[in-house]
């Protein structure tokens, strides 16, 4: 299997070359072409994987699996402009629900259960969990930045700029600044990160973009 990433970092595309027997799973509606002999199939990936990964929010109950017949190449686009980036998974790793786009190897795709803090963030209590040994690709609104976090540092993150890291990274979530900041400072709650840690972050965020586009709207 190879792949590439062109077209970044405003409207990346992913393409994967398959050889015969290989798959590759992806979100509904990801697919841009296919090229070659290719077998199709929505599945849950187990009952269990398709209602945790559905309580993550806007992500399906479902993924396509595309498996090759033949040498063959799959495109996948994004639904939001931006870049795409590729993560080496062994072990697990937590995803912002919107930012799965593609897995390849043996990986389980589920949901993370967030607790309370989760809701305190931005009223979700789930992530997505990729768990076992392949490579996940995540997508981003706007650009994608790895930011390695060092032994002991901290970093704070606005939560809808967060877009994946290690499930056993150490985390808190907080509000910003007092109590004037935190009312009228625009950023509410933020994750606060204690590394060693590696930390995927996004460059736009979609809240104040609908906003202001909602001025423009007409009114109901």
């Amino acid at each position: 299997m190879k792949w590439r990433i062109d077209y970044r970092p405003a409207y990346a595309v992913l393409k994967v070359e398959l050889e015969p027997g290989e798959e590759v799973w992806s979100e509904p509606g990801a697919l841009m072409l296919l090229r070659g002999d290719v077998e199709v199939r929505t599945q849950s990936g187990g009952i269990t994987s398709g209602l945790l990964r559905k309580l993550a929010g806007s992500e399906s109950f479902f993924l396509n699996r595309y498996r090759a017949r033949s040498r063959a190449e799959v495109w996948f686009a994004p639904s939001l402009p931006g870049d795409i980036d590729t993560i080496e998974v062994n072990g697990e790793w937590v995803i912002q629900d919107a930012s799965y786009l593609a897995h390849y190897g043996d990986l389980k795709v589920t949901a993370s259960f967030r607790g309370l803090r989760g809701l305190i963030a931005e009223g979700e209590l789930f992530w997505l969990k990729v768990e076992g040994h392949g490579i996940v690709w995540v997508n981003s609104y706007g650009g994608i930045e790895r930011v390695e976090v060092g032994p002991g540092e901290r970093l704070v993150i606005d939560n809808y700029h967060f877009v994946a890291m290690p499930a056993d990274t150490r985390y808190t979530v907080r509000k910003f600044g007092g109590l004037k900041t935190f009312l009228f400072g625009g950023e509410g709650f933020v994750i606060e990160v204690t590394g060693p840690a590696t930390v995927y972050v996004q460059t736009r965020i979609l809240p104040p973009f609908a906003r202001l586009l909602a001025r423009f709207l007409p009114k109901s």
